[in-house]
């Protein structure tokens, strides 16, 4: 059963987000990825996030580009951690992005990390913070994979 749920708001986006793909795969965290687009496709979203609970998904990873509604969308319909990761797109190059996630109105909050795939990878490590809370083993892989940082 999935912790994880990855949600990319088109199949553009899959490749600025392997890296939070990799590292849940790396510290042994179970995912599955959607692609749903939170203006093309709204009823989706609003039914993946009333049934994400029911379906074991205990963080949400969203990214998105632009005007990056999906993770506040999605945050909107569940009471499971959202994670918002900003895309770089268009003109602004993600700053756009970033703005709108960071700037959910109160009682809905988003944990946003940094612009593209550097942000995607931390999004997956602070998903593993989270769950670490509650999952001994990803606890431990979390803490071996930042000791291998320090290099210890």
């Amino acid at each position: 059963m999935p912790t994880v749920g990855v949600v990319i708001g088109s199949k553009s986006d899959a490749a600025a987000m392997q890296p939070a793909l990799d590292i849940l795969q790396e510290l042994g965290i179970e995912f599955d990825v959607s692609v749903i687009s939170a203006h093309r496709t709204p009823e989706k979203a609003r039914d993946y996030g009333l049934k994400a609970k029911n379906r074991g998904i205990e963080v949400i990873i969203a990214a998105a580009g632009l005007s990056a509604h999906l993770p506040g969308v999605l945050a909107s319909w569940t009471t499971v951690p959202v994670i918002g990761v900003p895309l770089a797109a268009g003109e602004l190059r993600g700053l756009d992005s970033l703005y709108s996630i960071v700037q959910m109105p109160g009682g809905v909050p988003v944990a946003c990390v940094g612009i593209g795939p550097g942000g995607a990878k931390n999004a997956g490590l602070l998903a593993a913070q989270i769950l670490g809370m509650k999952y001994g083993p990803v606890q431990s892989a979390y803490e071996e994979y930042r000791k291998r940082l320090s290099g210890e």
